[in-house]
């Protein structure tokens, strides 16, 4: 990784800023139902405490506010992070303006977290005005927030043009290991996609073809590319407009020497809402009937493949894992990746999601914080919260 971390500069006696990712899931009590973003973002906060950092202002954005809305405060967050800090949190109750500036500078705490950024609308627009006045609070600013780093905003690349940028431990972490599998993958280095679009996929088959020696494709996009073979699907999920696409690409993965194995047989159903009457079939799945999941034969095709791997990118469920009885497949993935000694880099979004519910998540060797962020990263796109911060041979921060 070519950026600038907070291990390249002295922040000793500085304010610092760091975007966070805190957008937790809340419960209607508005409590906390999973805290590993907060968590992920502790080694940088410590890090910046024990290098004497004066204040260290935490910022991020919760939900999709239309305003300011109570129920998508900060304040579970800031309880939540004082536990894990074990030391006290000031929260504000905006991120802007004067008397903010004031009451970072008359604050006790060395921590202090400010309120949710998408309560203004310049946030998102990633007006300039606004992002100076977040500069405004600090002399360092420093991105962790790798889930948002591909949005160009206020808090993610407004901010840069103002202030010393430099990445936290954890983007640095998700840049190094995501990267890793894109520039240096050790092979043979295979690729688990699901999800339930081909559409969502496509930018993803196509960069990671080249570099990959397996797809291994479940899914609801599957049934695209099964008839894209000339197989019959009956009314399971299928992108019409894109089955010559995905015919185009079994046809370049080929050429390329890369194999797609996608899934032989299916759980399936008349009426998703009646699971008791799933069957397995194989082959050409029956009018009327919808494949869910892969089915057993799929499960050891894909495991053999996986046996043999050094590398692997796992991303997107291979059924409707939220649903135990459409789960399976899933499920027995998930278990058997974790018992690999390969490396095995979990996308994020609904792969982190599998392998927590699945209890293996501790497991893999990564499991990244930001979906869409990931998505766009290993198709190759560059992401502007990243593209923004110092370069290595170019940083100057003393």
């Amino acid at each position: 990784m070519n950026k600038q971390t907070i291990k390249d500069i002295n922040i000793k006696g500085k304010k610092v800023i760091v975007r966070v990712d805190f957008n937790v899931p809340l419960d209607e009590k508005l409590k906390i139902t999973d805290d590993i973003r907060i968590q992920a973002a502790i080694p940088t906060i410590k890090y910046l405490l024990d290098q004497k950092a004066s204040k260290v202002i935490l910022m991020s954005h919760l939900g999709r506010p239309k305003g300011a809305e109570d129920s998508l405060r900060l304040n579970p967050v800031a309880e939540r992070l004082s536990k894990l800090l074990k030391e006290p949190v000031l929260k504000l109750d905006d991120c802007v303006g004067d008397a903010i500036k004031k009451a970072i500078d008359k604050s006790k705490e060395r921590v202090v977290l400010l309120e949710n950024l998408r309560f203004h609308k310049e946030e998102e627009a990633n007006d300039a005005a606004f992002a100076k006045q977040l500069a405004s609070l600090a002399e360092v600013y420093v991105n962790d927030a790798f889930g948002t780093a591909h949005r160009a905003h206020a808090s993610t690349e407004g901010i840069t043009k103002y202030l010393p940028s430099v990445a936290g431990f954890l983007l640095q972490k998700e840049l190094e290991y995501l990267g890793g599998v894109i520039n240096d993958p050790e092979k043979p280095y295979t690729v688990i996609l699901g999800g339930k679009k081909v559409s969502d996929k496509i930018l993803l088959v196509e960069n990671l073809m080249q570099k990959a020696d397996y797809l291994l494709i479940g899914g609801g996009m599957a049934y695209t590319f099964l008839k894209a073979q000339g197989k019959k699907i009956g009314k399971s999920i299928c992108q019409e407009d894109f089955v010559a696409k995905a015919k185009s690409l079994l046809a370049e993965a080929k050429k390329r020497g890369c194999h797609i194995e996608l899934s032989q047989d299916y759980v399936v159903v008349q009426d998703f809402e009646k699971p008791k009457a799933a069957k397995i079939v194989a082959g050409d799945i029956p009018d009327g009937w919808e494949g869910l999941d892969i089915g057993p034969k799929s499960r050891e095709a894909f495991k053999k493949i996986l046996a043999k791997s050094k590398t692997i990118v796992w991303n997107g469920p291979v059924g409707v894992f939220e649903v135990d009885a459409y789960a399976q497949g899933t499920k027995e993935l998930a278990e058997y990746l974790a018992k690999l000694k390969a490396k095995v880099i979990v996308g994020g979004g609904d792969s982190a999601s599998a392998a927590k519910k699945f209890g293996v998540d501790d497991k893999m060797t990564h499991i990244s914080t930001g979906g869409g962020a990931s998505l766009e990263f290993l198709e190759g796109k560059t992401l502007p919260g990243v593209a923004a911060l110092k370069n290595r041979e170019t940083a100057g921060v003393k």
